[in-house]
């Protein structure tokens, strides 16, 4: 038997067993080394905010309706951080060896089988960490926004919100080409971009950010912006950074109505083109080139290069035991902590 996480209810956490299953012969099987925490999409489900609790998702329409709804507690394993080590091979298996690293999505569960094929994409080099592999999934992420950004070499580009995948976004900018501005409201994240290379930082909270990007850009606004943190009232104010006929792309994962999001302001006058990133497709006119397993591969092989810095970014590992008491600390002082993971005893 092994371990899995359990949100019981809304901002209920248990630690379960989990029945494992037959090996096939071209399967391998994976025992789980860490597995991060999404402070993010994460949290709306523990926290019980997230669209799929309340409505149904019609797949073929692409549409939500009122009826039924998509997820229902108890919700086991859910979670898209995670790396383990391969511990055991079925009989036909060839391009995997018993110890090798992969990365992957397989929510917080001890142990998972999967085809061969999986995880033999998915192998992490051995002279790398491998709590970084980890990040996969939000490093694809972070690198379908700077897609979508359009991003060009000299362009100021504003960073909104510096949580984790803000400060995966930004690095990745730099890597672009970009002056990157990161604007937070909190401190420790605004020492964190600039550790990590950003131009400037601002914080949003004491200072008018679309101001003071225009100060930096000699009144012109960012030439793309970035929103990262869900936050309407942090939508707004990246419409007001950005430069006339600008583009502002908005990735964070709101919730509820567009409280404090003023439409027929700067967003009216200035001709802005708000454009939606999400990991389930990228941009059209990319789509004969890139697909999600060449964001989920770009992002490990610039975290594995260290060009992406992405270890400065945890700052705190627990047992998976103290689970519930990371996410109640998430969910109550989202300023405590970055990327908080989950180690699995071995």
């Amino acid at each position: 038997m092994g371990k899995l996480l359990r949100f019981a209810a809304p901002r209920s956490v248990e630690i379960v067993d989990d029945v494992m299953t037959p090996l096939g012969p071209d399967q391998v099987r994976i025992d789980t080394l860490f597995s991060g925490i999404s402070a993010g999409t994460e949290l709306t489900v523990y926290r019980g905010s997230n669209p799929y609790l309340s409505k149904s998702w019609d797949a073929a329409r692409r549409l939500f309706v009122p009826a039924g709804t998509a997820l229902e507690y108890p919700i086991d394993g859910f979670g898209y951080e995670e790396v383990g080590r391969v511990v055991e091979l079925g009989g036909e298996v060839s391009s995997v060896n018993v110890g090798d690293v992969v990365w992957g999505a397989w929510g917080h569960r001890g142990s998972v089988t999967f085809d061969e094929g999986y995880a033999a994409m998915r192998k992490l080099p051995a002279d790398v960490d491998p709590i970084i592999g980890i990040f996969s999934e939000i490093g694809a992420i972070a690198l379908n926004v700077i897609l979508d950004g359009d991003i060009h070499v000299g362009e100021t580009v504003a960073v909104f919100g510096l949580g984790v995948p803000g400060q995966i976004v930004a690095q990745l900018a730099r890597l672009n080409g970009a002056r990157v501005v990161g604007v937070d409201r909190i401190p420790a994240r605004l020492e964190m971009a600039a550790q990590l290379g950003a131009d400037e930082v601002v914080d949003g909270g004491t200072t008018d950010a679309g101001e003071r990007i225009r100060e930096l850009t000699d009144g012109r606004g960012a030439d793309v912006t970035l929103e990262v943190s869900g936050s309407y009232r942090a939508l707004h104010e990246a419409v007001r950074a950005t430069a006339y006929s600008g583009r502002v792309v908005a990735a964070g994962f709101f919730q509820g109505e567009g409280a404090g999001l003023a439409l027929g302001e700067e967003f009216h006058h200035n001709r802005i083109q708000v454009v939606c990133s999400q990991i389930s497709g990228v941009a059209p006119a990319l789509t004969y080139r890139w697909d999600k397993n060449r964001l989920l591969q770009t992002a490990m092989q610039l975290a594995a290069s260290g060009r992406l810095q992405l270890e400065p970014l945890i700052t705190e590992v627990v047992p998976l035991d103290e689970a519930g008491a990371a996410f109640a600390s998430l969910d109550a002082s989202p300023d405590r902590a970055l990327q908080v993971v989950l180690e699995f005893s071995q």
